[in-house]
């Protein structure tokens, strides 16, 4: 493959598709936890009709025809196989924007906004506002290749990010991200600076630094507490990745119903959901969002990236060292994200920010959650570093 951009066709064999609904139906469960809440993880009624669901409801073959229809393509950075969305707007001075996604996300994620970003006239937005849209797979998730050595880091995803786009001749573009895309986008802005005209974090990653903690105001008090809860009672899974990824990963690989509680009971605890979750994810998108582990089997390779780079993210988000970014920042908190900082504490570390943003609704996956609120955010950011436009 080499330097060549490639299309890529997503085509799975049926007996692939078979296989899973195999696997499915010949589950064993375990027994029922003895709470009537998710405090013991996700409950095994409600898994137990999520996977009859899989096997039996769930059509593979639409989402395999959105996702082709974005389209997809494909080169080789580094040694590794990148496969990326490139949606390109109707308008031909629009802003290249790449969007970077995390775990347990996937491309999936941002399917719900790349219309809105690539055409806004069309839905609602002002022409004005559009970018040309690259969604890469992170390396080890989805289709991307699955690196065989240790090194692949959020730096080396950023550099193989500057690359990329690079490579589809954009000379000057927007980078923007959540969890893993976070750090990706920042690295991206530090170290691409002559090309990236501004980055869009959801959130962006600080704390608040020791001469904070004396004058601390509620809403700051409320997301250290936020983060101390999770660091007791969310975080196992991420102390799994960043210490024995591989061993987690024969289970991702080997049963679809374990991987689905796996990352289900993510998407429970971290979206912004006052009733069931299907308010505002539906089965299918999160069934979608699955299917891209469970067809090219990257629960290790995926979770090596925590092995990788997750006490570095660790460092940023407590503060221990300033690392100061001086691109060009925009900044969305949405109200059930995990980090929450505010904004005093991301000046220490970004230097530059241009639009800070606190939506009334959302939590970790906006984009898929709310849609249209996470669109508007990178509007309004990259509104203010777009570059003029002649006459």
């Amino acid at each position: 493959m080499g330097q060549e951009i490639l299309p890529f066709l997503l085509d799975v064999p049926e007996a692939e598709l078979a296989d899973l609904r195999r696997r499915l139906r010949q589950t064993r469960w375990p027994a029922a936890e003895p709470v009537s809440d998710w405090s013991q993880g996700v409950p095994l009624g409600y898994l137990r009709e999520l996977c009859g669901y899989w096997a039996d409801g769930y059509d593979w073959r639409a989402a395999e025809a959105r996702l082709n229809a974005l389209p997809l393509y494909q080169t080789e950075i580094d040694g590794i196989r990148i496969v990326f969305a490139h949606v390109r707007s109707p308008r031909p001075d629009a802003l290249p924007l790449i969007l970077t996604h995390g775990w347990p996300g996937s491309v999936v994620e941002f399917g719900k906004v790349i219309g809105p970003l690539t055409n806004p006239a069309a839905h609602g937005g002002s022409a004005a506002d559009a970018f040309h849209v690259v969604c890469p797979c992170l390396p080890g998730y989805g289709f991307s290749g699955q690196p065989d050595r240790a090194g692949w880091g959020v730096e080396r995803i950023a550099r193989a990010w500057a690359e990329l786009m690079a490579r589809l001749g954009y000379p000057r573009y927007g980078a923007a991200g959540s969890d893993w895309g976070t750090s990706v986008s920042t690295l991206l802005g530090q170290q691409d600076r002559s090309h990236v005209a501004g980055i869009h974090l959801v959130p962006p990653l600080a704390g608040p630094g020791p001469a904070a903690w004396a004058e601390l105001t509620a809403a700051e008090r409320e997301a250290l507490e936020s983060l101390e809860y999770a660091a007791e009672w969310e975080s196992g899974y991420s102390r799994e990745h960043a210490t024995r990824p591989q061993t987690v990963g024969y289970g991702l690989v080997d049963s679809p119903a374990f991987l689905a509680a796996w990352i289900v009971e993510k998407f429970w605890s971290w979206t912004d959901h006052p009733g069931p979750l299907e308010d505002v994810l539906s089965r299918d998108d999160l069934l979608d969002n699955l299917m891209l582990y469970w067809l090219p089997g990257t629960g290790a390779s995926a979770a090596r990236l925590y092995w990788e780079s997750i006490r570095q993210v660790n460092e940023w988000i407590a503060s221990t060292g300033v690392d100061p970014v001086d691109v060009p920042t925009g900044c969305s908190v949405f109200p059930r994200e995990l980090q929450r900082p505010s904004r005093r504490w991301a000046e220490r570390r970004f230097t530059d920010i241009r639009y800070w943003g606190e939506p009334e609704r959302g939590g970790h996956f906006a984009a898929f959650e709310q849609p249209q609120l996470f669109a508007a955010e990178l509007r309004s950011f990259f509104r203010l570093v777009r570059p003029p436009r002649e006459s």
